[in-house]
């Protein structure tokens, strides 16, 4: 059974920081594109940032970069988000998605709340 679980989520002032964690278990995970969603109130769930399996690249919505950065820890199974400057713009529920060549996968969610 494959399962995505977010963590890291929480309450923050902006300006702050948070780091987004991302674990996954039941795929191989060296197999898998990593991304984050977000989706805040009223609005579509739309990219963030995601990492490439295939050769290691990484993007990022424009919103979010030079302050967002995505990384992976193969040995751990977990892909983090590292997010710096926020601001009331990225308060939103964020999702982790796995991308493989044949299936995908979505986690539950974990919120962040950015308050000025």
């Amino acid at each position: 059974q494959v399962q995505l679980v977010e963590s890291g989520g929480g309450l923050v002032q902006a300006g702050g920081s948070l780091r987004l964690s991302c674990t996954a278990s039941g795929l191989t995970f060296k197999q898998y594109t990593i991304a984050w969603f977000r989706q805040a109130p009223g609005k579509e769930r739309e990219f963030v940032a995601s990492h490439v399996h295939k050769d290691g690249s990484s993007y990022y919505a424009d919103s979010v970069k030079g302050r967002f950065t995505i990384s992976r820890d193969i040995a751990k199974n977990t892909v983090h988000l590292q997010m710096n400057n926020l601001n009331v713009e990225d308060a939103a529920v964020y999702y982790c998605h796995a991308l493989s060549d044949y299936d995908n996968y979505w986690g539950q969610g974990t919120q962040v709340t950015v308050s000025s």
